[in-house]
């Protein structure tokens, strides 16, 4: 593959990052027939794209409005992180009785990690989520209805913001592609960005729950400010100096 030009070559990593999760610079060097120095400077340039964000000795892809990880890839993904950081935004449910619980991995351990010895009223966009508690005790569970996404299986589109629409829910976990303190929370589908908004004007308070792979990366649609959060949950990956940063525009950042 040495005679493939720099765009065919980037092309082909990106590829291969989107296939595995991940890539390698001593194996893409190897596999492409180049130098680790010129892999590295096509994850460079990938990453000046916002296709990649780079990592020590190689680079995973970044979600976009023509990517996105299934549910399935994410419960293979930081598992032991995701788990802590569940776990801490649970704890966050305070006197809340009604909770809103976003798709994906996370989202989803954490209404595993909800209280079982109080009635709790949990609203979701999440087939995975609804299914985890349907049989748990004190849990009343709404499912919200509308156009089933295969990769998350979660709901979206009108059907799912009305009924959104007519709640008052006392606490909303929120999940995102990439949270930014210039751009916010972002996502790469606009379906999946209204449901997001709208799940965030029906809470009186709303925590972001997250691993620090999410932090400085940007997605297509933006749908919440970081001030809309009274919390963010992540893990000590994420480096103080930035949770800090993140907190100077007004919401608690908790580091597991």
């Amino acid at each position: 593959m040495s005679g493939m030009s720099a765009e065919e070559r980037q092309r082909e990593i990106v590829k291969t990052a989107r296939r595995t999760g991940a890539v390698d610079v001593n194996e893409l060097a190897a596999e492409l027939g180049v130098a680790r120095e010129t892999v590295r400077r096509d994850l460079r340039a990938l990453e000046d794209h916002g296709l990649v964000r780079r990592t020590h000795g190689g680079a995973y892809p970044v979600e976009s409005a023509g990517f996105e990880t299934t549910l399935a890839f994410r419960a293979t993904s930081h598992v032991p992180e995701k788990r802590r950081i569940a776990a801490a935004a649970a704890e966050l449910l305070g006197d809340a009785e009604t909770v809103f619980v976003d798709e994906g991995f996370t989202p989803q351990l954490i209404a595993e990690s909800l209280p079982r010895d109080r009635p709790l009223t949990v609203v979701t966009a999440s087939l995975a989520t609804a299914g985890a508690l349907a049989e748990a005790d004190n849990k009343t569970v709404l499912l919200l209805g509308g156009r089933v996404r295969p990769g998350t299986l979660a709901t979206v589109d009108h059907w799912t913001t009305k009924m959104l629409a007519g709640f008052v829910i006392d606490l909303a976990f929120i999940g995102a592609n990439g949270i930014s303190r210039e751009h916010g929370l972002t996502t790469p589908d606009p379906a999946v960005s209204e449901v997001k908004s709208q799940a965030i004007r029906a809470a009186r308070r709303t925590v972001f729950a997250g691993v620090h792979t999410k932090f400085g990366a940007v997605s297509f649609c933006r749908f919440a400010e970081i001030s809309a959060l009274e919390a963010i949950v992540t893990s000590t990956f994420l480096p103080a100096s930035e949770a800090h940063r993140y907190s100077m525009q007004g919401p608690q950042v908790i580091r597991v």
